[in-house]
């Protein structure tokens, strides 16, 4: 047996082991993977334990982990998707990148950071993880709430950028040489570019083709076996990887066309939740090939502009959210909320610095540079986004600045023409909530529906009653609400399976009515367990339970029949 396969197995075993390990710690800590596999690449590195022998292998499955993550990203860049981004989200999306962008920049420069280098880091800061965000907002039950729906809306505006920015970076690598040098001047280089520019327009028509002729088709049968799906995605992956780098823009641009090419079929969903853990897994092996480049005696250097640059991200990347939703009418509790997702820096603003400087454009040094600011920025907002409420309690005195008078029309909108006397109040206009609502209007009770989706709102009016925009886990929101002779509130909001949590749109709706003294009954949805004895201990009146109570009706009507 070759000694240097066996070598080479060994090392992969002591790799994954020390992940899952640092892994477990980060998991005691309420750390996401991210911080635990930057920590084992430093740990494997040259500077610490020395693990890391077998540079090739680790690089090539670093490369798939790469076109993989891009894949998915591209997975999600959906035109129907893209077109539904509500006008807040493609504001304060845009509005972020370009200040955070800016911002960073002359603090960069500030810092004595070279121009062309200042850019790639600038640029880097303004990349939000995605996975983390979305799993914190889940374990919260808050992916449904309006700041959550907001803070992912914003992200798809951020990975549309992200796709941007390394779409035009593998343009501007063709022609550079190994050296980083840029290509001979003359006729030789504009047509390598003209030669490369044709392979990828050839390349991006046969991806149209193969979405409007061949995606689902192909698809289909292949969705009979999970496993074998799978499979095809990754190879398809790999494959247009591949391609994209043989015509010379790039395994990144190639994985990125992969994920387009599946994006509009029936099947994206189911690829994309199989694939999320071999994502994770590939990506531990690119934290250990970044590792293994790091020279820790260099970051010492940068640690006086790292904690700078995280101060920056942790503190004016919220700041430039919550001005920019509160220009929009929005009240300073939904933009804290929403503004908190974007403090740390991403997976991808490390793999944007890793394109920069194999191009010859940005400085060695950076990559520790943005590798310390992710260490900071990711650690410390994972609390940030946990203790979100309290802590935006502590902050609330200070944040009536970026309030403006009146603020909340965005929230509210329609609250003039829909005010007036109402005798239910009911919050989540799904099918359940409309049922409800119909069902009390024919029984002559005047109802207020009140929802954040506009596709909701627009099917209660066509059903001629009046609605407002409006969010139940914002107790500011439900003290502005016409209660004056209200006799219930009724909650039909769809809410996560799983415990209770202090954020969870039934308690913080509770909390808002009691508040605002409201004398009324609060009428409130659970799927089951305790949930419903513990609303009651906190002073809901009246419990309801969409499934028992279908199936005790159903049951009355088979037994009468």
């Amino acid at each position: 047996m070759d000694t240097s396969q066996v070598t080479a197995f060994y090392e992969m075993a002591i790799l994954i082991l020390l992940a899952a390990g640092v892994g477990y710690l980060g998991l005691l800590l309420r750390q996401p993977l991210v911080v635990a596999f930057i920590a084992v690449g430093v740990l494997a590195g040259p500077d610490v334990l020395g693990l890391v022998r077998s540079t090739e292998f680790i690089e090539t499955l670093s490369q798939i982990s790469i076109a993989v993550l891009l894949f998915l990203v591209g997975l999600k860049l959906d035109v129907g998707l893209v077109r539904s981004l509500g006008q807040v989200a493609v504001a304060t999306g845009l509005g972020q990148v370009t200040f955070t962008a800016l911002i960073g920049f002359g603090i960069c420069l500030a810092l004595g950071i070279d121009p062309l280098t200042a850019v790639y880091v600038a640029i880097a800061l303004t990349f939000s993880s995605t996975i983390i965000i979305v799993k914190l907002l889940s374990d919260k039950q808050e992916i449904g709430a309006l700041h959550g729906k907001i803070a992912l809306g914003f992200l798809i505006v951020q990975d549309i950028f992200v796709v941007l920015a390394m779409v035009t970076l593998s343009a501007i690598g063709v022609g550079v040489g190994d050296d980083g040098a840029a290509g001979e001047a003359g006729g030789g280089g504009l047509a390598d570019v003209g030669l490369v520019l044709l392979g990828g327009v050839v390349m991006v028509g046969l991806v149209v083709l193969f979405i409007r002729h061949a995606a689902d088709r192909l698809l289909r049968p292949m969705s009979r076996s999970p496993e074998l799906l799978v499979i095809f995605a990754v190879g398809w992956a790999a494959g247009l990887a591949a391609l994209g780098d043989v015509l010379g823009f790039g395994k990144e641009l190639g994985g990125l066309l992969a994920g387009v090419s599946l994006a509009s079929t029936p099947y994206r969903e189911a690829i994309g939740s199989r694939l999320a853990s071999l994502r994770d897994f590939l990506l531990l092996f690119f934290f250990i090939n970044l590792g293994a480049t790091l020279e820790l005696g260099a970051l010492g250097d940068q640690i006086w502009p790292a904690l700078v640059l995280s101060l920056f991200v942790l503190v004016g990347n919220p700041l430039i959210v919550l001005a920019i939703m509160g220009a929009m009418g929005y009240r300073k509790r939904t933009g804290f909320l929403a503004g908190l997702t974007v403090a740390q820096i991403s997976e991808f603003s490390l793999i944007f610095m890793a394109m920069g400087i194999s191009i010859g454009h940005a400085a060695p040094e950076a990559m520790g540079l943005v590798t310390l600011v992710g260490l900071v920025t990711i650690a410390v907002s994972v609390y940030m986004i946990t203790w979100s409420h309290k802590l935006y309690a502590l902050c609330e005195p200070l944040l009536g600045i970026f309030e403006r008078s009146g603020a909340g029309a965005a929230e509210e909108a329609g609250v003039a023409a829909d005010a007036g006397r109402h005798d239910v109040i009911l919050f989540g206009l799904g099918r359940y909530g409309r049922q409800i609502g119909q069902r009390l209007r024919d029984r002559g009770l005047r109802v207020l529906g009140v929802d954040f989706d506009p596709e909701a709102l627009e099917a209660w009016r066509a059903l001629g009653m009046p609605a407002l925009f409006g969010d139940a886990t914002d107790p500011e929101f439900v003290a502005h609400l016409p209660l004056e002779g209200v006799r219930a509130v009724v909650s039909a909001v769809p809410r996560d399976k799983g415990a209770l949590t202090e954020s969870d749109p039934q308690l913080t709706l509770l909390e808002g009515l009691a508040a605002a003294r409201f004398q009324g009954r609060a009428c409130l949805s659970v799927h089951g367990g305790r949930d419903g004895d513990l609303l009651r201990a906190r002073g809901a009146d009246v419990i309801l339970r969409p499934f028992e109570d279908a199936a005790d009706q159903a049951v009355r009507r088979i037994v009468e029949a």
